[in-house]
C-alpha cells in the first residue's frame, strides 16, 4: 500500500472514531488491529491531521555543529545584504530568510535552517535587537464598511524562490466578504502595481475605496513634490477612491496583513517554488479553496464567494486598456490617513501641510478632490462615513494639467454624443490651463 493510501486509511479511521464508532469496530471494518487504531488515534490527538503522516526514520538530532565554513558563509551573506540595503535601488531585506536565500543561490551545503542562521548571527553580534517603541498609540480615523465592494485592501508580501531570487507577492482582499486574489511579480515597480490593480478590479470588482500603503510603487516615489503617480492616476481613471494608509502603521491595513499569514502558510511553507509561474500555480489553488471555505467567524458560516455578491457591472471591463501615453487626471477623490506632527503638520505627496489648532500625534483624514475646475485638499478629524466630522483646514491644490470627466470603465463607452460631450469639456479645461500659464 502506498504512503498516500495509508494516509487516507488513517484519516478514514479518525472520521469513524469521531463519529462515535468503537475502536474494535473500526479495526474490524478496516482490517487492522486494535493497537493500530489506538496508535493513530494517539498521534491524531497529539498533532492533528499532520500526525497521520508517516514519520521520518532519520535521526531526530544531529550532534554535529555547523561547519566553520558554513558559519562564515552566513556572516558574509548577511554583510552583503546589509551593504546592498544601503544602496538606493536595492532591496532592504537582511533577515534570516534573506540570508538563507542568498546561501541557496551560492549553493552552500548543508543549507542551514533560519533558526540556525539566527543563532550564528546573534553569536557574531550581527543582529539588531528589537527596540520597544516609546511612541504614543495613534488613533487614526478609519472606515467602517458594511457590505462587499466598499473597501478592498492591497499589500505586498516579499518572498524568496528556491534559487534565492526575490519575488513580490501582491495580495488583495475585500474587507467585508474576505474575498481574495493575488499575483506574483519579479519586481515591485509602479507598472507591476498598476497591472495588479487592474487584475483586482476585473476579478473582485471596482470598490468605493482601494486601500494601499505608502510604498513607492503605489505612492509615486519620495522625490518630486506634489507627485501624482501612476497608480493614483489609474485609480481616478477607473473610478475608485485610492486610500493611503498611515505611514509605518500596518495595523490600518490589517485585513490583508492577516491574509498574508494564511497565504504564506498554504502557498510558501514547506514548499520550494521555482519561479513566479510556479508561485501563481500554487496560489491559484489556495485562492479557490479560501473563497469556498466557511471558516470565517465574521461571515456566520458563509464562504467569501457567497458573501461577495459583486455583479459583473461593478467590475472593470475585461477589454479595459490603458490610454496611450500618460494617464490623464480624472474627476474623483484620493484619501490619506496621516499623523499630525509636533510642528502641527502632515506630509502627503511629498509636501508638508499645516494643520493648525490640532494637537500633535492626532490622526487625521485628508481628502484630495479633483474636479474639472481644479483640485482642493481638505483635512478632517474623521473618516467620510462618520456620523459627524469637521473640516479642520482647506487648501487649493495647484495642478499643471486639466482634469477630465470620469468615464464609465465597467462597460464599453456608450454613445457617440456622450464621448463628444466629454471630449469638449476636457478640451475647454485644457485650454483654460494653457491660458492661465500664459497670463
Amino acid at each position: 500500500m502506498t504512503e498516500e493510501a495509508q494516509y487516507q486509511q488513517r484519516k478514514t479511521a479518525m472520521h469513524m472514531l469521531r463519529s462515535g464508532i468503537r475502536v474494535d469496530a473500526v479495526a474490524q471494518q478496516l482490517g487492522r488491529s486494535v493497537s493500530w487504531v489506538y496508535k493513530w488515534q494517539s498521534r491524531f490527538e497529539a498533532a492533528g491531521w499532520a500526525g497521520l503522516h508517516s514519520r521520518s526514520r532519520a535521526p531526530k538530532h544531529c550532534p554535529r555543529r555547523l561547519a566553520e565554513e558554513v558559519r562564515q558563509s552566513i556572516c558574509q551573506a548577511r554583510s552583503e545584504l546589509e551593504a546592498e540595503a544601503a544602496e538606493k535601488e536595492k532591496l532592504r531585506y537582511i533577515g534570516s530568510r534573506a540570508v538563507r536565500a542568498r546561501l541557496a543561490r551560492k549553493e552552500v551545503q548543508p543549507l542551514p535552517s533560519t533558526a540556525s542562521i539566527e543563532r550564528v548571527l546573534h553569536a557574531a553580534g550581527m543582529t539588531h535587537p528589537h527596540s520597544r517603541s516609546e511612541e504614543p498609540v495613534i488613533k487614526y480615523p478609519r472606515l467602517h464598511p458594511t457590505t462587499a465592494g466598499q473597501v478592498c485592501q492591497v499589500d505586498i508580501a516579499p518572498h524568496f524562490l528556491k534559487g534565492g531570487d526575490s519575488v513580490a507577492c501582491f495580495n488583495a482582499i475585500d474587507v467585508v466578504s474576505r474575498y481574495p486574489t493575488g499575483q506574483a511579480y519579479a519586481q515591485r515597480r509602479s507598472t507591476d502595481a498598476m497591472a495588479f490593480l487592474i487584475h483586482v478590479w476585473q476579478e473582485i470588482g471596482i470598490p468605493q475605496y482601494t486601500q494601499v500603503d505608502n510604498e513607492a510603487c503605489f505612492s509615486g516615489g519620495f522625490t518630486h513634490p506634489g507627485v501624482l503617480g501612476k497608480v493614483l492616476r489609474l485609480a481616478l481613471y477607473v473610478g475608485t477612491e485610492l486610500l493611503f494608509s498611515p505611514i509605518r502603521h500596518p495595523q490600518s491595513n490589517g485585513n490583508v496583513e492577516r491574509f498574508h499569514q494564511d497565504y504564506d502558510k498554504h502557498v510558501w511553507k514547506n514548499t520550494k517554488l521555482q519561479d513566479c509561474v510556479d508561485v501563481q500555480r500554487h496560489a491559484t489553488r489556495f485562492f479557490l479553496n479560501y473563497r469556498r471555505s466557511r471558516h470565517h467567524r465574521a461571515l456566520d458560516g458563509r464562504s467569501p464567494a457567497e458573501v461577495h455578491t459583486v455583479s459583473i457591472q461593478d467590475k472593470l471591463a475585461s477589454t479595459f486598456a490603458l490610454p496611450k501615453g500618460k494617464v490623464p487626471l480624472t474627476e474623483g477623490r484620493v484619501h490619506f490617513m496621516r499623523r499630525v506632527s509636533v510642528a502641527q503638520t502632515i506630509t502627503l505627496l511629498n509636501l508638508t501641510w499645516s494643520v493648525p489648532n490640532v494637537q500633535s500625534d492626532q490622526g487625521v483624514w485628508a481628502t484630495l478632490s479633483f474636479h474639472v475646475s481644479g483640485a482642493t485638499l481638505r483635512i478632517y478629524d474623521q473618516a467620510p462615513d462618520a456620523h459627524q466630522r469637521r473640516c479642520l483646514v482647506e487648501y487649493p491644490f495647484e495642478l499643471q494639467e486639466p482634469v477630465q470627466p470620469l468615464q464609465d470603465q465597467t462597460s464599453p463607452r456608450s454613445g457617440f454624443w456622450k464621448d463628444l460631450f466629454a471630449t469638449a469639456i476636457y478640451g475647454l479645461a485644457r485650454a483654460r490651463v494653457v491660458l492661465s500659464t500664459m497670463l
